[in-house]
C-alpha cells in the first residue's frame, strides 16, 4: 500500500523535511463505498449477527480508512511548525492505520464481504476541514477528541464480539486498540509541546493546555464529548481528566 510505502520511506531518509507545496483541500477516493451523510446511513443490523458484525467491521475499516489520511495531512500541513520528531510520529501513526485498514477488511472478506460493499459516513473529513489552519486545533479535534473517543468504545465491542464467539475479529480490535493509545499519546505530546512553545493557533492566551483544548473544542468541534471515559487508557495516553471532564459537565448540564 501506498501509505507503509511513504512511511518506509521517510523512515529510511528518501524523503526531504521540506513543506514547499501545499495540501490538499480533500484526499482522492476510491470509487467505492458510497458516501452518505449521517442521516441516510442504514441500520447495521441486529448485534452479533452476521450482518450486524461485517456492518460494525466495514464502519470501522471506513474509519482507519480516513485516519490514513488525516495522520499524513498532520504530517504534511503542519509539520514546519514542529520538530522532525513530529512529522517521525504521524508517518508511524499513518502506517499503523495503514495496517489497520488491511487486517480489516482481509476479516471482512474472510466473512465474505470487502470494504466498499456497504455505503460510509460522508462526514470524516470534516474534522480535518475545520481545523485546516491551525496546527493546535487539529491535535486537539482529531487525536485528542475522534481518537480517544475509539479508546472508550473498542473495549465493548471487542467484547461484543467476542460473545458473538468472532474471536478472530476482536483479536483485531484489540490490536487496533493498543495502537490507538499510542496515537492519542503523540496527540496530547505534540499539543503540550505547541503550548509550551507558542505555536500560533485561533485561541491565544489560555492558561494551561486543558484550558487550551477546551478553548478550541467549543469552537472547532461540534459534536458531544459525553461518558463513558475509559479513564485509564486516556491517561496512559496523556489525557488526563482536567482536559474533557469539563467539557462533559458542560454536556450533561445541556441536556
Amino acid at each position: 500500500m501506498t501509505a507503509r510505502k511513504v512511511a518506509r520511506d521517510w523512515r529510511l531518509g528518501r524523503l526531504d523535511f521540506r513543506f514547499d507545496d501545499s495540501m490538499p483541500d480533500a484526499p482522492g477516493r476510491p470509487p467505492q463505498p458510497e458516501l452518505l451523510p449521517p442521516n441516510r446511513m442504514p441500520r447495521r443490523g441486529r448485534a452479533g449477527s452476521l450482518r450486524g458484525r461485517i456492518a460494525l467491521l466495514h464502519a470501522l475499516a471506513h474509519i482507519e480508512f480516513a485516519a490514513i489520511d488525516l495522520a499524513f495531512d498532520m504530517a504534511g500541513r503542519f509539520g514546519g511548525q514542529f520538530p522532525r520528531a513530529f512529522v517521525d510520529d504521524w508517518m508511524r501513526v499513518g502506517a499503523d492505520e495503514a495496517m489497520h485498514f488491511a487486517i480489516l477488511d482481509r476479516r471482512l472478506r474472510q466473512l465474505g464481504s470487502r470494504y466498499g460493499a456497504l455505503p460510509a459516513h460522508a462526514g470524516l473529513w470534516e474534522a480535518a476541514s475545520e481545523t485546516a489552519h491551525d496546527a493546535m486545533a487539529r491535535l486537539a479535534v482529531v487525536p485528542m477528541v475522534l481518537e480517544a473517543r475509539g479508546l472508550d468504545v473498542t473495549p465493548p465491542m471487542v467484547e461484543r464480539f467476542r460473545a458473538a464467539g468472532d474471536e478472530p475479529s476482536a483479536r483485531i480490535l484489540q490490536r487496533i486498540y493498543e495502537d490507538e493509545i499510542n496515537h492519542v499519546g503523540f496527540g496530547t505530546k505534540w499539543f503540550d509541546w505547541g503550548f509550551r512553545n507558542d505555536v500560533e493557533t485561533s485561541c491565544q492566551g489560555e492558561e494551561s493546555p486543558a484550558n487550551l483544548w477546551v478553548s478550541l473544542i467549543s469552537r472547532h468541534f461540534r459534536g458531544p464529548i459525553k461518558p463513558p471515559f475509559n479513564d485509564s487508557a486516556r491517561r496512559q495516553a496523556g489525557l488526563t481528566r482536567d482536559f474533557y471532564e469539563a467539557v462533559a459537565i458542560q454536556h450533561a448540564s445541556a441536556l
